[in-house]
């Protein structure tokens, strides 16, 4: 395993908070693989990119030696998370739980490695408690205690009804620490509540607390409101390449770097490389299409990536070849200078524009740039591109 200076380099990275990272560097010490549990409510079938922000973690920690838990809330699911919610959520059926679930774990192993996942259902131990149980389980935690909630705290003040079965969400949660004896748990910034419980709750029944782990809260695509499929601007998993391509390539410059932070395997070093980069006159966008690449080839493989900008309705990368590359042959009786070839050829409008383009780089032989100097050489056969959109595979024979 790696040290634990590096390792907790790893999982700061781009955390919000680490509680407490004493205890968690103690953790560390032991040099023995932790577990380390995070629970996802199946409520939706589909996933977007802000849900991997904790599931890039997720895997960032399976690759450190630690053991990964990746615990679907079926139980949970059927209360509903009454997390940043303004109103009662209506629950679940255990049906649409399962269905959902499924599909989970079919996405998540994009980013997981199976093999060293434990998958939890927190059913398994849910299911087998007593009316007592749960009463003993409620009698850890106090009324005025739940209402220091933020969310609960603005529905009491304002009104808004409370089900008493919204305040066992958060005791579920914190129990799901007990029975899977999570040395850490990861959360939103919004769950900071529910994952403290944890910490208390593990104290109650006898164990060392957790420690915890918050990830931020995506920006959609706008950059402004976190990534929603209610207000469109998210990236889901199971989009299409060129859909996943085009979204992210259009994002903000200043989401970039951020975007990189939460949802790239990329090295630090290397994202740095990239900043310095575009501080010193790269285009931003060829960064971003980095980052789209990085995503796609995640999701839908490397085949998918190198072509997913065509997907997207761009014709070609710098320096890609059409697929349907024509081929022009011309007659002559000696070598031809290049900027007559691309005129005879019907690459450019007239000799001016071939001198242009020559003249700013814009024409490229076997997709090398070349000067008004060169010289197409009798009985060769080159692919010749003026400008950005005019190709073709040229053969300059004896006539």
């Amino acid at each position: 395993m790696k040290s634990v200076q590096e390792q907790l380099s790893v999982i700061k990275r781009g955390a919000d908070e680490v509680l407490v990272e004493s205890e968690l560097v103690a953790k560390l010490e032991r040099g023995e693989p932790l577990r380390v549990k995070a629970g996802f409510d199946p409520t939706a079938p589909d996933l977007h990119l802000g849900h991997t922000v904790l599931i890039n973690k997720m895997r960032q920690l399976q690759e450190l030696g630690h053991q990964v838990v990746f615990l679907i809330g079926d139980f949970t699911g059927m209360i509903g998370d009454p997390s940043g919610k303004s109103a009662t959520r209506p629950p679940l059926t255990r049906d649409q739980v399962l269905e959902n679930a499924e599909t989970y774990k079919a996405q998540v192993f994009k980013i997981l490695d199976p093999a060293r996942t434990e998958v939890a259902f927190n059913s398994t131990w849910m299911d087998q408690l007593s009316p007592a149980d749960f009463i003993r389980l409620a009698s850890q935690y106090t009324v005025a205690r739940m209402l220091e909630r933020d969310d609960f705290s603005k529905r009491y003040s304002t009104n808004q009804p409370i089900a008493i079965h919204e305040f066992l969400y958060p005791l579920v949660q914190g129990y799901d620490s007990v029975a899977l004896k999570a040395d850490i748990e990861l959360g939103g910034t919004d769950q900071k509540f529910n994952l403290l419980m944890g910490r208390e709750l593990q104290r109650a029944y006898g164990q060392p607390s957790q420690c915890v782990v918050t990830m931020p809260l995506l920006e959609g695509l706008d950059g402004i409101k976190k990534m929603s499929k209610s207000l469109g601007n998210y990236v889901g998993i199971q989009e299409a390449p060129g859909v996943m391509y085009s979204k992210l390539v259009s994002i903000p410059d200043s989401l970039m770097w951020r975007y990189f932070e939460l949802l790239s395997f990329r090295s630090e070093e290397e994202i740095a490389e990239f900043r310095s980069d575009v501080s010193r006159g790269a285009n931003p966008r060829d960064i971003k299409i980095k980052l789209a690449e990085e995503i796609v080839a995640r999701f839908h493989g490397d085949e998918a990536a190198a072509t997913a900008h065509r997907s997207a309705g761009n014709r070609m990368k710098d320096g890609e070849l059409p697929e349907d590359l024509p081929q022009i042959d011309l007659v002559s009786e000696q070598d031809m200078p290049i900027a007559s070839v691309l005129n005879k050829a019907g690459l450019v409008k007239n000799a001016a524009m071939a001198r242009d383009l020559l003249g700013s780089g814009g024409v490229r032989v076997d997709g090398k740039v070349v000067d008004r100097d060169f010289v197409f050489e009798l009985g060769a056969t080159h692919v010749c591109q003026a400008g950005k959109k005019s190709f073709a595979r040229v053969s300059l024979k004896l006539g």
